[in-house]
């Protein structure tokens, strides 16, 4: 059994982070239960709270610290629970700081280089991880955490092309696809953190995600040196998700087709579904923002074709005009509802029998 900061991981499965509200307490919670790492995105969590227009901030940390609450009750000691920010957002550093002290088992970043994470999670045990997309980035964050925190990371998540959400590669690869595959990263990354693993005299865990789907790719990438696995889109159509039926009933109608591209006002391309609001962006239409609450460190609102945080509060609510539908590239292969625990259950089965 894998052991991460002191954390046993019974089932070496992370539920990817999924903002905004997609991925919350409950949805953490039950995988936890089922012995994997449950993950709340920090991303605007607290968009249901009272005050969450005139003061965000707030509202976001008082939401996390009850979603941490939540998950953990869900979970009954087993498995873990994570917390997924992204360093792209202003309130990052204090969101992670929260988080640790809240009582989140792991803290895992992406969506730019936690260079300074050890700085902000000093407890030694709670696991930090960064998500990285080429061994160049994990070599980066093993040698500047060594060399100025003297600390290794507890885990590595890879973040494949195939991925939904925020992604880590050039937006002309994406579309041409000439991206690295999982295959070709993943001996790479363990090639590259092997002398910091010699260093600190332990494994540094590494767990690969994008286009994982069933239990038998998941055997594939243990057979190669991946220590587990990290699903998000599967995870969706799940009774316990925190995301709307609407939601969930968008992304079991999509067909493979359906998948964009797009460009985010993150700064970064992304994978969505070819959802009304998507269109109208291709078509060079804009919707400037009715309200800001300063979410992303290199956002102009006078500069930006949308809000991505209203786009993604509008598609968690269900509202398929105006939502912004974040999805993996194997969303068309999702065909029914399902318990965590059945998806859970499949996984481990099918990862187990082709091992």
């Amino acid at each position: 059994m894998l052991t991460l900061a002191g954390h046993p991981l019974p089932i070496p499965i992370l539920q990817g982070g999924m903002g905004v509200g997609v991925s919350l307490g409950g949805l953490a919670g039950a995988v936890a239960a089922c012995g994997g790492m449950g993950c709340i995105s920090t991303a605007d969590v607290g968009y249901r709270e009272p005050d969450f227009a005139s003061a965000p901030f707030e509202a976001n940390l008082r939401a996390l610290k009850k979603e941490i609450q939540k998950a953990r009750e869900l979970a009954h000691g087993t498995g873990m629970i994570a917390v997924n920010a992204m360093v792209a957002t202003r309130q990052y550093a204090q969101a992670v700081r929260v988080a640790a002290e809240a009582g989140a088992d792991a803290i895992i970043c992406g969506a730019g280089l936690p260079l300074d994470l050890p700085s902000l999670v000093t407890d030694p045990g709670v696991a930090i991880a960064p998500i990285v997309s080429s061994a160049r980035a994990a070599k980066l964050i093993c040698k500047s955490w060594m060399k100025r925190y003297r600390r290794a990371p507890d885990f590595i998540v890879i973040e494949g092309c195939r991925a939904g959400g925020h992604l880590g590669f050039a937006e002309e690869d994406l579309l041409d696809g000439t991206c690295q595959s999982l295959d070709e990263i993943l001996p790479e990354v363990l090639c590259a953190i092997h002398p910091y693993e010699e260093e600190i005299g332990r494994d540094i865990p590494v767990f690969v995600a994008g286009g994982v789907y069933t239990g038998t790719d998941m055997a594939h990438f243990t057979k190669n040196g991946a220590a587990g696995v990290q699903l998000a889109t599967r995870f969706i159509p799940t009774y316990e998700c925190d995301a709307s039926q609407g939601y969930k009933d968008a992304l079991l109608a999509a067909k493979e087709e359906d998948v964009r591209i797009i460009h985010s006002p993150v700064g970064m391309p992304g994978r969505a579904l070819a959802t009304p609001l998507v269109k109208k962006l291709e078509e060079g239409l804009s919707f400037p923002p009715q309200h800001c609450c300063a979410c992303i460190k290199s956002c102009n609102p006078k500069e930006i074709p949308y809000c991505i945080t209203h786009a993604l509060i509008e598609a968690v609510k269900g509202n398929v005009e105006e939502g912004l539908f974040f999805c993996g590239a194997n969303v068309g292969r999702l065909d029914r509802m399902m318990h965590v625990s059945e998806l859970m259950d499949e996984l481990v089965t099918e990862w187990r029998l082709h091992q």
